[in-house]
């Protein structure tokens, strides 16, 4: 079979998931307001796209051009280009059907052209009191460049002023959101029931006059939106003499004068100054020259308000209190009588800062360890590392510099622990530490006991009422010693490790998983239960594909669930046909990574941060845990089933990247983070409750 059949291209699998975003976004039976959140996830999506994945397609054309290596990437950035175009249209449909049925519930996104008489008087006071502070236009000459200045993913209006028998004036101005709501309520002349909103964008179009009226003679004034992507990889200096920190800074700077990867425009916007525009930005014919509608950064319809009534948007499901944690009168009791599992963000997160809390003051509490990948901007898990550094305890937080997005955040909060007196680690310039760990060691009588906490997501209280992740807190003596063994590695990377228990990527991971898949292998040759159970967001890694197709073909039955990425191709006979994946988007992002492998009976169950690509396999600081606790490891399967189970909002991935729901036939309705939720909140019962 042609090699090409087997394996799919990442980026276009990453496409693939995005559509499956996207159809959250056109489905009727989620509510009106989510449905238009989720054009904001999508276009949020197709923007780190870009930035990412796209630049790095566009880098591996310029190098085939200059040097040979990939002569497949031209093709590849073609067909990507392509199927953009092809999702735009669909977003493009879907916005104009989800505005006409905003306006059937009597909610009005209006434009500066829709306005009456008074809500025109009104938005140019408005502008003046609350805008026009914040816009310095920027003109552009022949002299002018903004590559240097433009800021990334933000919305700009390109203004042209003409004055008959002159050459036109170009100017831009960008959309200040970051001090003004874009979507601005807007007074519905009486009609009590009507709510009215409009775009910032359009206050600014409809107050071109009081920004440049007075400083240049014009007849005609027009304005279109306009974005620009820049590519987000940038090198770290080789020079020996700088830290990390000082690395990082300097490549950050690098970032903000990135080339652009994509121009977004308003299509209305005359071929000339598109033509002058794009000039300036240095855009190739290798990047994306997008025309589009009148708005760009739809991002920020993440954030679209709920004006309507409440069944418009999502029912709030309660996080859920952990009966485990609540019995006992601290943290470390309720850990020390079993291992203790949540998951977010069905349980609160709240246990998570509340052991931080209380280690920050416990006399017995000798030390924290942790790592930080991402943190929310108010984050108490921070807080709580500086009070226990102040209350004399020894600290140890390992700052991953290298988070995307996250570097300079991140380098905030380096220097904040580090003025506080906490030791702060950097890790390794070629390995980030994405881990998520922490570990507590207290001196109980004699001994020194150590409380670890391994889990799947961030530290972060934000993302942990909308991401669904694990977080495992045990006193197992071996794997807390492990855990501490890890940050032993993060600190002295040169020292020989070996762990027994844990998952620890670059160390052993890829090695132990091969052995656990070949174990299955194995057992079905031998006339034995053979089955794989994997629950990840992405599968792009080469070895790992391979050893599943093995496995497949010794018949072992796989079963995946993948959020993103899937490079594997299920169902091809004779290869993959023991193999079947479904990816659930549904209203949480589904983030865990599982493994559970059958083992003749015995099943091996670990939960882990990392995913199965090769950065994580092989250049990151991951670790993945066994779960021993049969009653928890029962707790994870059972909630595993539900998902397989799901016939509401689980897509078939197969070959031709079709997303078809999974057929419900004529099982009842299962949504299954509904489900999780409701399995959970019955587990959670009070015990005088039961």
């Amino acid at each position: 079979m042609n090699s090409d059949k087997l394996w799919l291209e990442k980026e276009l699998s990453w496409l693939s998931f995005n559509s499956r975003v996207l159809q959250e976004a056109m489905d009727k039976s989620v509510p009106l307001i989510e449905r238009v959140r989720f054009l904001g996830i999508f276009s949020n999506n197709q923007d780190e796209f870009f930035k990412v994945r796209v630049a790095d397609v566009k880098r591996r054309v310029l190098i085939h051009k200059e040097h040979g290596g990939d002569p497949k990437a031209e093709d590849l950035l073609h067909v990507i280009q392509d199927r953009v175009m092809e999702l735009g249209q669909i977003f493009d449909s879907t916005y104009h059907e989800l505005m006409m049925a905003l306006a059937r519930h009597n909610i009005f996104l209006i434009n500066e052209e829709q306005t009456s008489p008074e809500q025109q008087i009104w938005l140019r006071n408005f502008f003046k009191e609350k805008v026009l502070r914040h816009i310095s236009p920027i003109l552009l000459t022949s002299d002018s460049d903004p590559v240097s200045f433009l800021k990334d993913q933000y919305t700009y209006l390109a203004v042209k002023m003409k004055k008959e028998g002159k050459h036109g004036q170009y100017a831009l101005i960008e959309v200040p959101t970051d001090h003004v709501p874009r979507f601005v309520p807007v007074p519905s002349d009486g009609n009590r029931g009507k709510k009215v909103l409009i775009i910032l964008d359009n206050v600014i179009r409809f107050c071109l006059d009081d920004i440049f009226r007075g400083f240049f003679d014009y007849d005609n004034i027009a304005a279109y939106s306009v974005k620009m992507t820049r590519d987000a990889e940038f090198d770290l200096s080789s020079q020996m003499d700088l830290t990390l920190l000082e690395k990082t800074s300097e490549g950050l700077k690098q970032r903000l004068k990135a080339l652009p990867v994509r121009f977004s425009y308003d299509r209305e916007m005359p071929q000339a100054m598109v033509q002058f525009l794009t000039s300036k930005l240095e855009m190739s014919h290798y990047d994306s020259i997008m025309p589009g509608g009148r708005y760009h950064n739809f991002k920020d319809f993440i954030g679209f308000p709920n004006v309507g009534r409440t069944y418009l948007e999502n029912y709030k499901l309660p996080a859920l209190d952990c009966q485990d944690f609540e019995r006992h009168q601290t943290v470390f009791q309720a850990i020390t009588e079993q291992d203790i599992l949540l998951h977010y963000p069905y349980h609160k997160f709240k246990y998570m800062t509340e052991i931080l809390r209380q280690a920050s003051f416990d006399p017995a509490v000798v030390s924290i360890k942790m790592n930080i990948y991402r943190v929310a901007s108010q984050s108490r898990v921070i807080d709580s590392l500086i009070d226990a550094a102040n209350n004399g305890k020894r600290v140890t937080v390992v700052v991953e510099l290298q988070a995307r997005f996250d570097e300079a955040a991140n380098i905030k909060w380096a220097n904040r622990l580090k003025d506080a007196g906490v030791k702060v680690l950097f890790g390794l310039d070629s390995l980030k530490v994405h881990s998520k760990l922490c570990l507590i060691t207290r001196r109980e009588g004699d001994e020194q006991v150590r409380y670890a906490h391994i889990g799947t997501g961030n530290f972060n209280e934000k993302t942990a009422k909308i991401y669904t992740d694990f977080s495992l807190f045990t006193r197992h003596p071996e794997i807390a010693a492990e855990v501490d063994n890890v940050f032993e590695f993060i600190e002295h990377p040169y020292r020989r490790i070996k762990f027994n228990h844990l998952l620890v990527s670059p160390i052993n991971s890829r090695r132990y998983i091969y052995r656990l898949i070949d174990n299955e292998l194995t057992n079905a040759r031998a006339g034995l239960p053979a089955e794989i159970t994997i629950k990840i967001n992405n599968l792009v890694d080469t070895g790992m594909v391979q050893r599943l197709y093995a496995a497949s073909q010794a018949g072992v039955k796989i079963r995946m669930i993948i959020r993103g990425m899937c490079s594997l191709v299920p169902g091809i006979p004779g290869i993959s046909d023991n193999i079947s994946v479904i990816s659930i988007v549904d209203r949480y992002l589904e983030h865990p990574r599982v493994m559970v492998f059958h083992n003749n009976g015995n099943p091996k169950l670990f939960i882990s941060s990392a995913d199965w690509m090769t950065r994580n396999l092989d250049h990151r600081v991951e670790v993945g845990t066994p779960v021993y606790d049969e009653r928890l490891k029962q707790r994870i399967i059972d909630m595993l089933e539900i998902q397989f189970n799901d016939t509401t909002k689980a897509r078939v991935i197969d070959a031709d990247q079709r997303n078809s729901y999974v057929p419900r036939g004529n099982r009842r309705k299962i949504r299954s983070q509904i489900c999780i939720y409701e399995y959970l909140q019955r587990l959670e019962l009070p015990t005088d409750a039961e």
